[in-house]
């Protein structure tokens, strides 16, 4: 009589959709986007390379100039600091509210980020260009890698 009743298939990820509604609930605005992200709200948006020579890092911060970002590394921490503005009024001194939905902030920011050992800052640079800054970071002489030429005896 019963045979004909069977429960739903809902799949294998239902356990994750049901743990995903809960941390959404537990973790509203401070949530993680993915399990890669950074928290929701970091700004500005970074990479961080590291070749034998030097580390670089790319800040991604589209609207900045660079009188509007300030760089400085302390104990092997990258430091990033600034404000970013509200949009100006449209052509008519119109404000550009009200929002439907907003993504951009503005306000001051500060990020910061640690970096590996043996880096000589006195040799730091930073370049910008459309709205992306290239910090080099080379390392310290005695902590490159040297090659070692084998001599046949």
């Amino acid at each position: 009589m019963f045979d004909d009743l069977r429960r739903f298939d809902t799949g294998p990820f239902q356990g994750l959709d049901w743990f995903r509604q809960l941390m959404d609930e537990v973790f509203p605005e401070g949530g993680v986007a993915d399990i890669r992200a950074v928290p929701r709200g970091s700004y500005p948006m970074i990479n961080v390379g590291r070749t034998d020579d030097a580390v670089r890092v790319y800040v991604f911060a589209a609207g900045l100039s660079p009188h509007d970002l300030e760089i400085s590394l302390q104990d092997n921490v990258l430091t990033l600091r600034g404000k970013r503005e509200a949009l100006p009024p449209d052509s008519e001194g119109e404000s550009r509210r009200p929002y439907f939905r907003r993504e951009r902030f503005d306000g001051e920011f500060a990020r910061s980020i640690a970096l590996p050992e043996g880096l000589d800052a006195d040799l730091s640079e930073a370049r910008f260009h459309d709205g992306i800054f290239e910090i080099h970071l080379p390392k310290r002489e005695e902590l490159k890698p040297r090659r070692i030429e084998i001599k046949a005896a």
